[in-house]
């Protein structure tokens, strides 16, 4: 005799529609009138709501603390119950999706084009390289660094975190903004202001700004009549500020070309450089990366921070001699990184510059280091060839509550001898010093 087994049919799960509404004011995507015909229950902000033809038997909950909405929504995945939630543009990107997959919910997205594609199609500006960041619900300092490190960023903005407050952390960096209000809304308005100018408008929320690498240094040129008020968004693009794309499409990678260049790579004065060997160890103790503020006080070459920039972090070079500063330009243009430079001598020069996440003391006496741990990274590493210094930088630091490693580094390159031998040639010893806040 055969027994047949039997088999329990197992119903399929209902899955969340989520649906964009296209940023750009286009119609929307024809998949929304069929689910939104047997939708129960319809999820989204007020001004969605009243875009789209909510049937009259639906359930609606409109979009303000996210809890009770994933509440609904699960009780509706459970009861089998066709829900939608409609978002703005592609809800993959920076959106809701992420949330809702966070509470287990069963998807189908239905993108639309999503406001940062709207804003870059209005400028006319490829984005294929961009950065695409978001200041929405944490700190934007990260938005800020990510600005002032890399050639091409859109940033995604929120009340209290917008184009004035962007702008305002952009002021000293060669950087032209993009502002993109009501996108697709008969109110749209696209303008293109300096920080300075940015800082000091009122703009109308949610907005995308757009920030661009301006290839002329700040204050050397004379005032763009192309910027004034309500100038066209296309006026940036005269100045050729779309350039510096990375080749490999990845602007915060880890660059192609490596990292702990040997000193050849670099122009530099009677061997005035940190050693690609310590260089490696120091970058790695700064951490550098996409939405971090570097300062490297005492450039000299430029070789600690353009390493830094060249891994994505936001970067500022403190060097008082000028042939310096003319090196650390050159430094920077010859690996295509942007480095903002301020001409002074620490620890006067430090005096007005933004909050770093991790500073480099490549130059400069206690005096220096006193200033840098009274603005409170969370990281401070110092190289030291004079053992006499040793002592005294420990101590300043574990007074100032920083927890300190340090290591002595030697090193024996390769050389050649007449006849075709080989020999070890020591570089001079140094020590490095870390720093870190608890």
């Amino acid at each position: 005799m055969t027994r047949t087994a039997s088999v329990t049919p197992v119903a399929p799960v209902t899955a969340v529609t989520v649906v964009g509404l296209d940023a750009a004011g286009a119609p929307p995507h024809p998949a929304l009138a069929p689910v939104l015909a047997t939708a129960g229950l319809v999820v989204g902000a007020a001004r969605h709501l009243a875009a789209v033809p909510v049937p009259a038997g639906a359930n609606t909950v409109t979009l303000g603390p996210l809890a009770p909405a994933l509440r609904r929504l699960a009780e509706a995945v459970d009861a089998g119950v066709p829900a939608v939630v409609l978002a703005s543009g592609d809800p993959g990107l920076f959106g809701i999706v992420r949330r809702l997959r966070a509470a287990g919910l069963p998807l189908r997205v239905v993108p639309a084009v999503s406001s940062v594609a709207a804003a870059f199609a209005r400028a006319g500006l490829p984005w294929d390289g961009a950065a695409v960041v978001t200041a929405h619900g944490r700190d934007p300092r990260a938005a800020v660094n990510a600005c002032r490190a890399l050639p091409l960023v859109a940033v995604l903005t929120a009340p209290g975190a917008g184009a004035a407050e962007l702008g305002a952390g952009l002021i000293g960096w060669s950087r032209r903004l993009l502002v993109t209000e009501h996108l697709g809304t008969a109110a749209e308005r696209i303008r293109a202001v300096t920080p300075e100018q940015a800082a000091a408008e009122t703009w109308a929320d949610p907005h995308v700004l757009l920030s661009l690498a301006d290839p002329v240094p700040a204050g050397s040129a004379p005032a763009d009549p192309v910027l004034a008020d309500a100038a066209p968004a296309d006026a940036v693009l005269k100045r050729g500020t779309a350039g510096g794309i990375r080749a490999d499409n990845q602007p915060a990678a880890a660059p192609a070309g490596g990292w702990a260049l040997p000193e050849a790579r670099y122009a530099h004065r009677d061997s005035m450089i940190t050693k690609s060997e310590v260089r490696a160890l120091v970058v790695a103790r700064l951490r550098p990366r996409l939405g971090r503020l570097i300062w490297d006080i005492g450039a000299g070459s430029g070789s600690v921070g353009i390493e830094c920039a060249l891994l994505g972090a936001a970067v500022l070079a403190v060097e008082h001699d000028p042939e310096a500063v003319a090196t650390i330009q050159a430094n920077a243009a010859a690996h295509a990184v942007h480095v903002r430079l301020v001409a002074g001598r620490a620890p006067a020069a430090l005096a007005d510059l933004p909050e770093p996440d991790a500073v480099f003391v490549g130059g400069g006496g206690v005096d220096v280091l006193t200033a840098v741990v009274a603005r409170r990274p969370e990281r401070v590493v110092l190289t030291l060839a004079a053992l006499d210094r040793v002592a005294p930088a420990v101590g300043l630091l574990r007074a100032a509550g920083y927890t300190v490693e340090g290591s002595q580094l030697s090193a024996a390159r390769l050389a050649d001898l007449p006849g075709g031998s080989i020999r070890l040639a020591a570089t001079n010893p140094v020590v490095v010093l870390t720093g870190e806040r608890p």
